[in-house]
């Protein structure tokens, strides 16, 4: 693997993060690879990682082993949502955030809900399922990304208790 390569799959990996995608594969070829993000997002060091074992593949041109030496290590950071109640899945389906496609969404961050307010729909065989939120207060933030495939127990909403 090309060292331009590894830096269009570092390119790869922080557009997957930053849209919340979960899983995600390609196949070239004898290249295959296969990424799996924790729910929390996934770490520099995960990326390092990855590019340590892209590295090992058979190599069709200049070692890639250096790019892979560049990623710096992640600093420990206390975490700024620690206390924050998750709103998470009951069921495996697709996430939607509004009631139609170019509708207004359900909630937004910054925005109070109360106890058993639908906060989203999860599609499951068809059947659109109205989520309700299991708790009062703010949405800090929505931890997945609209036609998202989701599973069960999956956090959805991060939301701050009134």
């Amino acid at each position: 693997m090309k060292t331009e390569d590894i830096a269009d799959l570092k390119q790869l990996i922080e557009f997957l993060k930053e849209h919340g995608v979960a899983e995600f594969d390609v196949d070239r070829g004898d290249l295959k690879i296969r990424l799996k993000f924790n729910q929390a997002a996934a770490s520099a060091a995960g990326q390092g990682d990855l590019a340590r074992l892209l590295a090992q593949a058979p190599q069709a041109a200049a070692p890639a082993a250096p790019a892979a030496a560049t990623v710096p290590a992640p600093a420990a950071a206390a975490d700024p949502d620690a206390g924050l109640h998750l709103v998470k899945s009951p069921i495996v389906g697709t996430y939607f955030g509004s009631p139609s496609p170019g509708a207004a969404p359900f909630v937004t961050p910054g925005e109070h809900v109360d106890k058993g307010q639908v906060i989203c729909i999860v599609e499951a065989m068809k059947l659109m399922n109205e989520i309700e939120s299991d708790a009062a207060g703010e949405i800090v933030k929505c931890l997945v990304s609209n036609g998202q495939p989701i599973e069960f127990g999956q956090p959805l909403f991060a939301i701050r208790l009134s």
